[in-house]
């Protein structure tokens, strides 16, 4: 018998008619012998609608009272999902976050988890019974207010509490069936993969790919919780991410997949002067306007003291980022500020990337044949990632693909100086 921890996502709990499958399914679980702890998110787009009722009542609404309004859409759908199942004739028991022991930092809308103490749930589970826990939201013991974790933070709470119970394993339920080479809605030929290393869908997840929530990942890496991301909607096995990533050889890289990302902004601030470290305080105010920073590119100008800064983050946290510059406008002394929403990236990843200069030649070789521009470039041991307009993204993304011939086994394994 295995402790089984399911995490169901919104478009898998959308209506009471999906929900009565996904209780179905918890059901058969059970009585296949196993535990089963259950984490759920919104159904459907509760979360938007909630955060845009909050929008009309103040275009700025308080981060306390924010949270605890967009707390009641999981707490919605967990229970219906225990009555569903209490009505299939199985027996189960709802927990809010705070109620399964999820415990966070205090930042309303960004905390992150710092502890599970799950004995409820594990009293629950020792009677026999499914417990069924809200995802998204945790309590700060500091302040003792409800908290909520972004975007994403329900498959970091299947995962925090799988940790915390040993599970045997997380089941991230969704509207795919696995992590695949790149979106199959882009590359129809992209290729299902059976198993996926950590670290590389760290890079993944980072670098856009969106099956996983990134802090979901790096939270299973650190704790070693095994996942599987599986579809909602038959029981055929996905994705495993488990275990560390290995080039095969000195000699070649391992290839897993092309990311994408659409959701970007680019911040550009000009003129910043070369003293007083004002450079790093023109990082420091975005970062600390909540800006989620991706790529830093720094140009420095030798001929009239003064550098440009090109700032990558996300487009959420972009107009924030924008105001507080232009609040230190005078105190930074920077002369220009331009902000683009129209940003594309695309990412190559694998392991041994860095190693083989062939495979960045031939990722940038296959973006200029199909005339897509690129400004500004990254690489890592297991990822090289391009800008470009967003409107060539999904081009560039089939051409990647093409290129180093992922929808084939074989197109996995790329030899120096070669992209294939």
């Amino acid at each position: 018998m295995a402790l089984i921890v399911q995490k169901y996502g919104g478009s898998s709990v959308h209506d009471v008619e999906r929900i009565t499958r996904v209780a179905e399914q918890i059901v058969a679980t059970r009585k296949a012998g196993h535990d089963v702890v259950v984490v759920v998110s919104a159904m459907g787009d509760t979360t938007d609608k909630l955060l845009d009722l909050a929008r009309q009542a103040a275009p700025l609404p308080v981060p306390r009272e924010l949270d605890m309004l967009l707390t009641a859409g999981e707490r919605i759908s967990h229970a219906l999902v225990a009555i569903a199942i209490h009505a299939l004739g199985g027996q189960a028991c709802s927990f809010s976050g705070p109620q399964a022991g999820v415990l966070t930092t205090p930042a309303h809308g960004r905390a992150r988890i710092i502890d599970v103490v799950p004995h409820r749930v594990r009293q629950i589970l020792d009677r026999g019974q499914i417990a069924v826990v809200a995802g998204f939201q945790g309590l700060s013991r500091e302040t003792e207010e409800i908290t909520t974790l972004g975007r994403g933070g329900s498959d970091t709470t299947a995962v925090a509490l799988a940790a915390a119970l040993k599970a045997d394993v997380c089941e991230i339920y969704t509207d795919v069936d696995g992590v695949y080479t790149a979106d199959p809605r882009i590359v129809p030929a992209a290729r299902k993969l059976d198993a996926v290393p950590y670290d590389v869908m760290q890079e993944m997840a980072a670098a856009g790919t969106k099956v996983l929530a990134l802090r979901s990942v790096e939270y299973a890496r650190c704790h070693g919780v095994p996942l599987h991301v599986r579809s909602s909607f038959h029981r055929e096995p996905g994705t495993m991410v488990t275990g560390t990533a290995k080039a095969p050889s000195a000699e070649r890289a391992a290839l897993t997949g092309i990311a994408h990302d659409r959701s970007g902004a680019r911040l550009t601030v000009t003129g910043v002067p070369d003293r007083d470290g004002l450079a790093a305080r023109v990082l420091r105010s975005v970062v600390d306007a909540q800006g989620d920073v991706d790529i830093v590119v720094r140009n420095a100008s030798a001929a009239d003291g003064h550098s440009d800064l090109t700032i990558v983050l996300s487009g959420e946290s972009g107009p924030a980022a924008v105001a507080a510059l232009e609040e230190q406008r005078t105190d930074l002394g920077f002369a220009r500020l331009a902000y683009d929403e129209g940003v594309g990236k695309v990412s190559l990843v694998g392991s041994g990337i860095r190693t083989l200069p062939g495979v960045t030649a031939a990722f940038c070789a296959a973006l200029a044949a199909a005339g897509i521009g690129v400004d500004t470039m990254t690489t890592s041991e297991l990822r090289i990632s391009a800008l470009c307009g967003a409107a060539q993204l999904d081009d560039a993304v089939r051409a990647l693909h093409d290129t180093f011939d992922l929808a084939a086994p074989q197109g996995a394994l790329v030899g120096a100086g070669s992209g294939r």
